[in-house]
């Protein structure tokens, strides 16, 4: 079982690159350790800010850094980076288009037992709806390294969301990676009933996990890894629902204007077919560990192979 989170894998990207590059800079709002960003700070003191309980100015001061030339990497904790800062990553990184990249730690129900005022359930979208702000949610180590190295390549707003714990891998280092086109796997032989699941983030796992069991009852099942929540992949969704029964939605966010949205609105304009939507509920989410709050609302491979099963 894989042992490194998606947050390591940031680091080690951009601490591998920052030997050379002394324009990027991370800073953290007294988040280091949570975002793994510890050992960053300690081989590179002056491409370090530590700005402390202090979201606002954590954001302002990176796009400051970005009109002289830097390349600033924010850490805070999604369910702040996204609802204390968001004027700031509206007007400051996405309207003045400065090469500032936002990453949200331990997002969803990460902290789940810390409780609401910790979950990040609106964080899609409220990034989603910022003109000129890309939305990216990786679903492992593999595929978070390949997407910090193309961001590192450009001069764009971004948001991304990792979670807190491991994952299991689903790719490795021979990843086949193309930025904001999403991923596709399929189960089965193309015969009977044909499902697809559309996934982002920690839930594209349990998605992969799902379409094995309902391989093994005769469900062909396509599953898409929408990592590009913005751009949104609508040309690979599409070509993937083909002659489908059945579009699941599987996603960490409440059940509005998230992942469940973007392929509801796509799949009902270009070939309308039945639409399902797993996803966090429009309630306070209970408290407790993250897989024990994924298996509560069935965010979780038999949750999800079960949605299929009843609604083809």
């Amino acid at each position: 079982m894989n042992k490194i989170p998606n947050r390591q894998a940031i680091c080690e990207v951009l601490t591998r690159h920052a030997k050379e590059d002394k324009d990027i800079i991370a800073l953290c709002s007294d988040s280091r350790g949570s975002a793994s960003m510890t050992p960053f700070f300690k081989e590179f003191p002056d491409q370090a800010v530590e700005v402390g309980i202090a979201e606002q100015n954590l954001v302002g001061i990176a796009a400051g850094m970005a009109h002289v030339g830097k390349k600033p990497f924010c850490f805070s904790p999604a369910c702040f980076i996204s609802t204390r800062s968001y004027e700031q990553a509206k007007v400051d990184v996405a309207y003045s288009n400065t090469n500032v990249k936002l990453v949200g730690i331990s997002g969803g129900i990460s902290y789940g037992e810390l409780g609401m005022s910790h979950h990040s359930a609106q964080d899609i979208a409220a990034m989603t709806a910022i003109p000129n702000m890309r939305v990216y949610l990786p679903s492992d180590r593999f595929q978070t390294a390949r997407l910090i190295e193309e961001l590192l390549k450009d001069n764009s707003p971004a948001y991304i969301r990792v979670g807190r714990n491991p994952v299991e891998d689903i790719y490795d280092e021979q990843l086949s990676f193309e930025m904001d086109k999403a991923v596709v796997t399929k189960f089965g032989d193309g015969k009977g009933k044909k499902a697809v699941l559309v996934a982002c983030g920690e839930m594209v796992r349990p998605a992969l996990d799902a379409a094995k069991i309902l391989e093994s009852e005769g469900i062909t099942t396509t599953v898409l890894d929408m990592y590009c929540v913005k751009p949104f992949d609508s040309t690979t969704l599409i070509d993937a629902i083909g002659d489908a029964d059945l579009v699941v939605s599987v996603e960490e966010h409440a059940p509005f204007g998230g992942l469940g949205a973007n392929v509801a609105s796509v799949v009902s304009a270009a070939r309308p077919c039945k639409v399902i939507q797993r996803a966090l509920p429009d309630d306070h989410v209970i408290t407790g560990k993250s897989k024990a709050v994924f298996d509560y609302y069935g965010l979780n491979a038999e949750g999800i192979a079960d949605t299929v099963k009843g609604n083809i």
